[in-house]
C-alpha cells in the first residue's frame, strides 16, 4: 500500500510527473546542460525553479516601479506640459511594449537565469554579451542605492522621524531588501507578489480617484475637466520659443519616461528561476501591456488634469527637494482639490514602490552576474549556489555596492556629490540594455532563418517582425544620441551636463571593444547562433509540470489573473 502511495506521489494528472525526484532530475539535467557538464552543477549548485506563476505575473505587471511614477513624473510635467508628458509615456510605452515583445519571444525559446546577457553573447558576439552584463549590473547595483536613498528620505515625510539620522532608515530597509534576497527565490517572489498589488491597488484607486475629482466629485464641488491644459496650456515651450520649444519639451519627456520604464525587463531575467516557463513567461509579456496602459499612460493622463504645470506648491516642492509625497503631483492634486486624509496614505506607497524596486535591482543585479559566471565573463564562484538555488556570493557583492547609499546621506559633502556621480553613469544604462536586446533578438531572427527554424512553430511569436524591432531600435537610439540635446542650444552649454548626458556611450563601447580586443571574439554568422545548448533539457522538462484547469469561475478567474 506505501508503495503505490509513493508511486501515485510521483505521478501527476495526463502521465505529467511532480515528485521531488523527477524535478531534481530536470535541474540537474537543465544545469548540466547550460554550465557544462554535472560536475560543475555538483561543485556550484544550481538556481531553482522557485517563482509560481503568481510571483511571476506581478512581477510583470508591478516589478521595478519605484519612485518615478509617483515622483519624478512631476519634473516632466512641470517641464513640459500635460499633452507632452501623456504623448511622451506613450510614445515611449509603444517602443517598450515592442522591445519587450522580443525579449518574451527570445526568453520563451530558452528560459535562461540573467537571460540578456546570454543572448547577446549566443546571438551576436560574446563581447556584447559582456558589455551588456557589466552594463546592467553596474546600472542595476548602483539604482538600489538610489532607491534606498529615496525610500529613507521618503520617512522623513512624516513628523517625528525627521529627527531620525537618515542612515538608521539607510540600513534598515538595506537589511530588508537582503533578507528578501538571500533565503530562496520563493521568498523575494512573495515580496514581490504583496508589493505589485500594493501599486496595483494604489494606481487604480488613484485613477478612480483621479476621474471622480475631475468631473466634480471633491469637496469644493468643482468641476476641473481639461482646464489645466488650457491654463496655463497642453504644451510648455522648452529651451526655445513656438513650436520648436514645445517640440523640445516633448522630446525631453521621452528621456523622462525611459527613466521611468527602466527594468521593465526584469521578467525576462527572472525566466531561468520560474516554474513552468514556456507558459508563465509569454503571459507575463503580455501583462506588460496593461502595465504601461494603466501605470504610465493613463497616469499621465490623470495627473495632467488633476495639477497645472505651473502649480506654485509642485514647483516649490522641486525646487527645495521636499521629502517624499510632499512632491507628488499625486498629493499636490489631491490637497488642491480639498482631500486631506490620502497623503500619508500616498506616502506609504512611495516609500512600499522604493523599497520594492530596491528589492527587484538586487535580484536582477544579481541575476547579471550570475549570468556573466556562466559565459565565462566574471568569476566562476558567482555560480555557487545555496542548497535553495540562490546565488549568495553574486547577492552578496551587489548588495555591497548598496553601501554606497551612505555616502548621501550629507545632502551638501562631498560624499554626496561621488554619490551623484555614480549615479550618473548610470543615465542612459536602460536604453543600451533595450537596444542590446533589439539587436540580440535580429541576429535571433536571422538565425531562425538560417537554420531552417519556422517561427510558426514557437510557442511565442512576436507580431510585425523584424519590423517591431526595427522601430524600437532606431527609437531608442535617437534618445541616446540626442538625450543632451538641452546643452547644444545656444547659451545651454555646461560641461557637466555633457558628461551626465553622454558619459554611458563610451563606458558601453569600451567594454565591448575592449573584451572584443582582449579575447578576439567574432560577430557570430545566423549559422553560428548557439539555438539549442539547453533547449533540449528545458523541453523535456516542460512536460513534467503539471496542467491546471479551473474547477469553478473564482478558480479560473484567478488563473486569468495570476
Amino acid at each position: 500500500m506505501s508503495e503505490k502511495l509513493a508511486a501515485s506521489s510521483e505521478e501527476g494528472p495526463a502521465g505529467t510527473f511532480d515528485g521531488v525526484e523527477e524535478r531534481e532530475r530536470d535541474k540537474i539535467l537543465e544545469a548540466s546542460a547550460v554550465l557544462g557538464s554535472e560536475a560543475e552543477v555538483a561543485h556550484y549548485g544550481y538556481v531553482q525553479r522557485g517563482l509560481k506563476s503568481r510571483h511571476v505575473q506581478f512581477i510583470a505587471l508591478g516589478g521595478t516601479i519605484g519612485t518615478g511614477l509617483f515622483l519624478g513624473i512631476g519634473k516632466a510635467l512641470t517641464k513640459a506640459g500635460p499633452l507632452s508628458v501623456l504623448l511622451g509615456y506613450t510614445f515611449t510605452g509603444i517602443a517598450v511594449f515592442g522591445m519587450m515583445q522580443c525579449l518574451g519571444e527570445m526568453a520563451t525559446w530558452l528560459p535562461l537565469t540573467g537571460a540578456i546577457p546570454q543572448f547577446c553573447a549566443r546571438y551576436v558576439d560574446e563581447a556584447l554579451g559582456f558589455a551588456v552584463g557589466w552594463n546592467n549590473w553596474y546600472s542595476n547595483s548602483i539604482t538600489i542605492c538610489a532607491e534606498i536613498s529615496a525610500a529613507a528620505v521618503v520617512i522623513g515625510y512624516w513628523e517625528g522621524a525627521q529627527d531620525t539620522n537618515v542612515a538608521v532608515w539607510i540600513t534598515v530597509i538595506l537589511a530588508v531588501i537582503v533578507f528578501l534576497n538571500i533565503f530562496a527565490v520563493a521568498i523575494y517572489g512573495e515580496a514581490e507578489f504583496v508589493f505589485a498589488s500594493v501599486k496595483i491597488v494604489t494606481i487604480v484607486g488613484l485613477l478612480l480617484m483621479a476621474f471622480i475629482v475631475d468631473l466634480g466629485g471633491n469637496p469644493k464641488r468643482e468641476r476641473i475637466g481639461f482646464w489645466y491644459w488650457q491654463h496655463p496650456g497642453a504644451m510648455k515651450e522648452y529651451n526655445a520659443v513656438g513650436d520648436l520649444g514645445r517640440f523640445l519639451g516633448l522630446f525631453s519627456t521621452l528621456i523622462n519616461a525611459s527613466f521611468s520604464y527602466s527594468g521593465v525587463e526584469v521578467v525576462a531575467v527572472a525566466a531561468g528561476e520560474a516554474e513552468n516557463p514556456r507558459k508563465n513567461i509569454p503571459k507575463a509579456v503580455r501583462r506588460v501591456f496593461w502595465r504601461i496602459l494603466f501605470f504610465y499612460v493613463l497616469g499621465a493622463l490623470a495627473i495632467g488634469v488633476l495639477v497645472s504645470s505651473d502649480d506654485p506648491h509642485l514647483l516649490s516642492a522641486q525646487e527645495n527637494g521636499a521629502p517624499g509625497a510632499a512632491q507628488s503631483p499625486w498629493v499636490i492634486g489631491i490637497q488642491n482639490a480639498g482631500i486631506t486624509v490620502l497623503p500619508s496614505i500616498i506616502n506609504a506607497v512611495i516609500l512600499s514602490s522604493a523599497s520594492s524596486s530596491g528589492n527587484a535591482f538586487l535580484y536582477t543585479s544579481s541575476r547579471y552576474l550570475y549570468a556573466l559566471a556562466q559565459n565565462r565573463q566574471a568569476p566562476r564562484f558567482f555560480l555557487t549556489c545555496s542548497k535553495r538555488g540562490v546565488p549568495y556570493y553574486a547577492v552578496g557583492v551587489s548588495a555591497a555596492i548598496g553601501l554606497l547609499t551612505y555616502l548621501s546621506v550629507d545632502k551638501d559633502g562631498g560624499a554626496a556629490k561621488a554619490f551623484q556621480w555614480f549615479q550618473n553613469l548610470t543615465t542612459i544604462a536602460a536604453l543600451f540594455t533595450w537596444c542590446s536586446i533589439l539587436v540580440a533578438y535580429l541576429r535571433f531572427y536571422k538565425a531562425l532563418e538560417a537554420q531552417g527554424i519556422n517561427r510558426d512553430t514557437l510557442i511565442f511569436k512576436s507580431p510585425f517582425q523584424p519590423y517591431t524591432a526595427w522601430a524600437s531600435l532606431i527609437y531608442f537610439s535617437i534618445i541616446i544620441l540626442f538625450n543632451g540635446f538641452a546643452v547644444f542650444i545656444d547659451g545651454n552649454w555646461n560641461a557637466t551636463d555633457f558628461v551626465i548626458s553622454y558619459i554611458g556611450i563610451p563606458v558601453f563601447f569600451g567594454l565591448f571593444f575592449g573584451w572584443k580586443f582582449i579575447k578576439g571574439t567574432k560577430w557570430k554568422s545566423p549559422l553560428e547562433a548557439d539555438l539549442q545548448t539547453g533547449k533540449a533539457e528545458l523541453d523535456a522538462e516542460d512536460a513534467h509540470w503539471p496542467d491546471q484547469k479551473p474547477r469553478n469561475a473564482l478558480e479560473r478567474f484567478w488563473f486569468w489573473l495570476a
